[in-house]
């Protein structure tokens, strides 16, 4: 049994076989950029600290969401005042932990750098809130 033979291209017939089919172009369509293929995974344009701070101070009005471009829960979040404090501490949480993405899906930029850090100052923050709340009511 044969194999079936694979088309023959004359020299004149393969260059321009070559020159319609190539690839990628030279040169990136007017208004695109390519970006090389890193082999990981890409970041966000968005920053993890921003998001955390953002999230933190202002969540309760839905900044945070507006900030990774995802209008409609910002503005549920801004119409609820953050799920009357529910939403915002579990959106906190998605964020201290990593969770959270922008619009596009994508990890927010500097987590795995500051993550540690946020950890840790939320904490702090939240043990002064508590023994803040604690001396205020012991001396009324």
């Amino acid at each position: 049994m044969s194999q079936p033979q694979q088309p023959q291209f004359e020299p004149h017939d393969q260059q321009q076989y070559q020159a319609q089919y190539q690839p990628y172009p030279a040169q990136p369509p007017a208004g695109y950029a390519y970006q090389p293929w890193t082999g990981g995974a890409v970041e966000s344009s968005k920053s993890f600290v921003a998001t955390w701070l953002l999230s933190m101070f202002l969540g309760g009005l839905g900044i945070d969401r507006f900030y990774l471009g995802k209008v409609g829960t910002g503005i549920l979040k801004l119409i609820t005042l953050g799920g009357l404090g529910i939403w915002s501490l579990v959106d906190l949480i998605l964020v201290l932990a990593g969770v959270q993405k922008d619009k596009n899906g994508l990890q927010l930029a500097g987590y795995l750098r500051n993550r540690t850090m946020a950890w840790i100052v939320t904490a702090v923050l939240f043990v002064l809130g508590v023994l803040g709340n604690i001396t205020t009511s012991a001396f009324q």
